[in-house]
């Protein structure tokens, strides 16, 4: 039976609804289940804190209010428009279309859990100065019209592989701080860091990683075959997009050009800026078409972009990144890819500044786990916003869990908790260096909080 859904403002919702979607990420939200049927009252006022409309399956609502929803979807001839259940009006909306794309296989346990930053922060920083000088010679190389030196990029990929199937927080760090030196290939370099993590988490085979990674890391190298006033414009006339977008095929042709590279990294390559609808380059790919890895190659370059857009000196929050990816689901992007990448580095990814239900402010410097909403968090500010004399580690996770003992037992009001309530724009707090926050958790030798030593010695 084909699936219909109605778009249903949260103040409709009723008893007996079955929610299939709703209108940002599973992971903003505290439900466990992507896709439920509303019981109680209490369902309908979390949904209205959350969200301002949600999707609803119409075959699977049950008693009255299926039948009535039914009914509304029919009159309207199956569109996908907002309904309200106490009335026959309803709005309208382009029903999307279907684009073959058949499901990825996702493998969450294909890889031991992460161990804890700091035993992989060196090694992940050394790695990363390697990557940084590889990308210095691939740019010298083909500058001066001379081979890739690729069997040294095969090699620093690889150890990035292993590093991140160790520890994805040590070099998601270093993907998140922008430098002062930052050079113009820093967004590869972050790309492909983004896309090994995101590969582990859904649990591809390390030379599958290894072919995302080489790939992520050279897509770009065509640019260096146009003019700086194309490159570098911040807004491209039909004409300079043009010839803008022919940096993909300089970037095959490059790479092809060498006997030993990988085929299959050459087509990622060429499809990387494919779009799910066909709206790509440089082939108007759609769908099942368009490789898989390219596919990942593709989200992780957008999410890179948006996180860091040329010429600005301070990135976007990642919600609004992520924000945007989801909009995108099923339009651009294929919508489970999407959706796995946004778990992947959770809705607020190491290094991101957050702002606490506390009013004090912190940095997150690692993810828990299974538990994307309750991370570590380093409290940098207190509630008057001034830096604190002693930074301390909050782990959420663990403090949960203590407080929920404490409110079963009536001790603590579930009020107490400490949570999220937003990510902090870059920038907004200047005061806060968050590479010295990084640099002092992972690489400070000196004496830890106690707190903090039975962390890292576990």
């Amino acid at each position: 039976m084909a699936i219909e859904q109605a778009k249903v403002l949260v103040e409709d919702l009723q008893r007996g609804m079955f929610v299939s979607r709703l209108d940002r990420p599973w992971t903003r939200t505290p439900f466990a289940l992507q896709g439920f049927y509303i019981r109680d009252l209490e369902e309908i006022r979390q949904l209205q804190k959350y969200c301002r409309y949600v999707y609803v399956d119409v075959v699977k609502t049950v008693g009255d209010v299926g039948v009535k929803l039914r009914r509304i979807v029919r009159a309207n001839g199956g569109g996908a428009g907002t309904v309200s259940p106490s009335s026959s009006a309803s709005g309208s909306a382009r029903i999307p279309v279907a684009i073959p794309c058949r499901p990825v296989q996702i493998s969450r346990d294909a890889y031991p859990a992460p161990l804890p930053a700091r035993r992989e922060a060196d090694q992940a920083r050394k790695l990363h100065s390697q990557i940084v000088k590889g990308m210095h010679e691939v740019m010298v190389q083909v500058r001066g019209d001379r081979p890739l030196p690729l069997q040294q990029v095969n090699r620093i990929v690889e150890s990035l592989v292993e590093s991140v199937l160790r520890s994805p927080d040590a070099f998601a760090w270093l993907a998140r701080v922008r430098e002062k030196d930052e050079h113009t290939y820093s967004h590869s370099i972050r790309a492909s860091i983004w896309a090994v993590m995101f590969g582990r988490h859904i649990g591809l085979r390390r030379h599958d990683l290894v072919r995302l990674g080489v790939a992520t890391l050279l897509k770009d190298v065509g640019k260096l075959m146009l003019p700086d006033e194309v490159l570098k414009a911040h807004r491209r006339d039909p004409r300079k997009e043009l010839e803008y977008r022919q940096f993909v095929d300089h970037s095959v042709r490059l790479l092809a050009a060498d006997p030993q590279m990988d085929p299959q990294v050459v087509d990622i390559v060429h499809s990387h800026r494919e779009m799910h609808d066909g709206s790509g380059y440089p082939r108007g790919l759609r769908g099942d078409r368009i490789p898989v890895l390219a596919r990942m190659c593709g989200i992780v370059t957008f999410y890179d972009e948006a996180t860091n857009p040329r010429g600005i000196t301070y990135p976007v929050a990642p919600s609004k990144a992520v924000a945007r990816l989801y909009d995108l689901r099923g339009i651009s992007f294929q919508e489970q890819l999407a959706v796995e990448f946004i778990q992947s580095i959770g809705l607020y990814p190491t290094g991101t500044q957050v702002a606490l239900s506390t009013g004090e402010v912190g940095v997150v410097v690692e993810q828990t786990h299974r538990r994307r909403l309750k991370p570590r968090v380093m409290v940098v500010l207190d509630s008057d916003k001034q830096l604190l004399a002693e930074p301390r580690l909050l782990d959420m996770a663990a403090d949960d869990d203590r407080k929920d003992k404490l409110i079963q037992r009536g001790k603590l009001a579930p009020g107490d908790k400490i949570t999220i309530l937003n990510d902090v724009e870059p920038g907004r707090f200047p005061h806060v260096s968050v590479a010295a926050v990084r640099d002092s958790y992972l690489f400070s030798r000196r004496r830890l909080p106690a707190f903090l030593s039975r962390f890292l010695n576990r």
